[in-house]
């Protein structure tokens, strides 16, 4: 049986095999709707409303979805909806003619049609256009939801995300409101002299984060490969080459759980800057999120949840031990040595596992006590080496690294270091790495030749990011899970 509110295939509705029969008497009359190639539309719904003062009394094309119809003996009203929003039609037979008014009173609900008339206001005040032709342009042949129940089913809205979008305006609105982030994002950084590029999705070696990746085979050169969890590694090679400036927009593919932050498959964003640092990235990113808020949402302060978070003012910068320290009562900087650590985490019921260090078990502190804290913009900095195999070490602190990640309402934001250049040292951490993934860490980065040898050629200091769009929009959206911000996210197929 189908779902509750789901839309039920057309062998098991009547009123499916009604639509049907209607488009096959019109075939059969020579009026096949299917058949129309093209409609020229003048206007959409929100600019004849907007611009009502100049457009009243003046004819228009409009073309939609049919969301309601209401007939009413000679003449009947019906509601349009397009891409930016819905306006009132009064279809009249003394204004389309006899025989057009009774086609279309046996058009339905969800059937697209075009409507050429006068813009008038109705006496209740609300902007319509007088119809003087109606053009059905694509037949439904399935029942949209129930007009007052909608779509409320989560699972069936994300697996049929075409309705939804019909149904549920507020979900159109979200993902219009991210294709204005992702135009921002670029209009920003290419106003900083940054270029846009891409990298490789099918990769030998993919690494640049800790995950697990996915695996596939390349028939035509009978090799394994992997699909790319991260940008970074072949970004920096860009720097290398001389670019100085780059970033990508891109699908990643990180084999991991479905929560409501995570899925398979997000839209990562890196950049990376030559002759920079982790405080030019932490510059870049502060202006970046409050240029956002303005102007995706018209404030630096935006709403989250029961949250109300200020972009406006200066970020807050704590380094992950002063983080510890305040929220977990611990300070690892007394703290001498991997064996004493370990005995920390029983003490405060921290599991770790036997192949983490000092430095590991920092970080698993941090998670555990600090970053449900981290509601207003914070960046946390100076991560232990251990958890950053492709960042710079600190002058003045060997065991931690240049690197921060942005906290907003306790989710990571983005990650970001000044980039290890030192070959050498480069090639020391990768072969901590490939141990650690002997030892069994699925998620350890390999040795990357090629990178080493980029490395070696030379790269300048430079700083790097990498922000998760998806959560990103999340945030400015007001949305309560990554599966809100994605057309069609991960989901388990029905037959399983």
């Amino acid at each position: 049986m189908p779902e509750e509110n789901s839309v039920a295939p057309a062998q098991s509705s009547s009123e499916a095999q009604v639509r049907r029969e209607k488009l096959r008497t019109m075939q059969q009359e020579g009026r096949d709707p299917f058949e129309i190639t093209s409609y020229p539309v003048t206007h959409h719904s929100a600019e004849v409303k907007e611009h009502l003062q100049e457009l009243e009394g003046r004819r228009v094309s409009v073309a939609g979805r049919m969301m309601s119809k209401r007939v009413m003996g000679k003449a009947s009203f019906c509601h349009v909806q397009d891409l930016q929003g819905s306006i009132q039609c009064y279809v009249a037979r003394d204004g389309i003619g006899e025989e057009p008014y009774k086609d279309f009173k046996k058009y339905d609900v969800g059937d697209i049609i075009g409507v050429e008339g006068e813009v008038f206001v109705t006496k209740t005040g609300e902007t319509s256009v007088r119809a003087s032709a109606v053009t059905l342009l694509s037949k439904s042949l399935q029942p949209l939801p129930e007009k007052y129940h909608g779509l409320t089913n989560v699972d069936t809205r994300y697996r049929q995300r075409y309705v939804d979008l019909i149904i549920n305006p507020e979900v159109r609105e979200t993902f219009i409101r991210r294709s204005h982030i992702i135009s921002a994002i670029r209009r920003y950084l290419d106003g900083l002299g940054f270029i846009e590029v891409e990298t490789p999705m099918l990769v030998s070696n993919a690494g640049g984060a800790a995950a697990r990746p996915f695996e596939t085979h390349y028939n035509a050169l009978d090799e394994d490969v992997k699909l790319r969890i991260s940008l970074e590694l072949y970004l920096k090679r860009l720097i290398v080459g001389g670019l100085e400036r780059v970033y990508e927009i891109g699908r990643v593919f990180r084999n991991e759980g479905l929560d409501t932050r995570h899925n398979p498959e997000f839209t990562l964003m890196e950049l990376y800057q030559a002759y920079t640092d982790y405080h030019g990235m932490m510059d870049l990113t502060e202006n970046m999120f409050r240029m956002l808020a303005n102007e995706v949402c018209g404030s630096t302060t935006i709403v989250y949840g029961e949250n109300e978070i200020d972009l406006g003012k200066p970020f807050a910068r704590l380094t992950m031990t002063d983080a510890v320290k305040q929220y977990a009562g611990v300070d690892f900087d007394a703290v001498p040595d991997t064996e004493a650590a370990r005995a920390l985490a029983r003490e405060h019921h921290v599991e770790y596992e036997e192949r983490h260090t000092k430095g590991d078990i920092l970080n698993l502190f941090f998670e555990e006590f600090c970053e449900d804290k981290l509601i207003q913009p914070t960046f946390i900095m100076d991560h232990p080496v251990d958890v950053s195999p492709l960042t710079k070490r600190k002058k003045d602190k060997p065991g931690y690294v240049e690197r921060f990640e942005l906290f907003i309402n306790g989710w990571e934001m983005c990650n970001a270091y000044s980039e290890l250049n030192d070959p050498i040292d480069q090639r020391e951490r990768f072969a901590l790495q490939d141990a650690a993934a002997a030892a069994g860490d699925a998620e350890a980065n390999h040795t990357d030749e090629d990178f080493l040898n980029a490395l070696e050629i030379g790269m300048p200091p430079t700083g790097g990011i990498g922000y998760g769009i998806d959560r990103l929009v999340m945030l400015l959206t007001n949305s309560p899970a990554i599966r809100d911000v994605l057309l069609f996210p991960t989901m388990k197929s029905l037959d399983k």
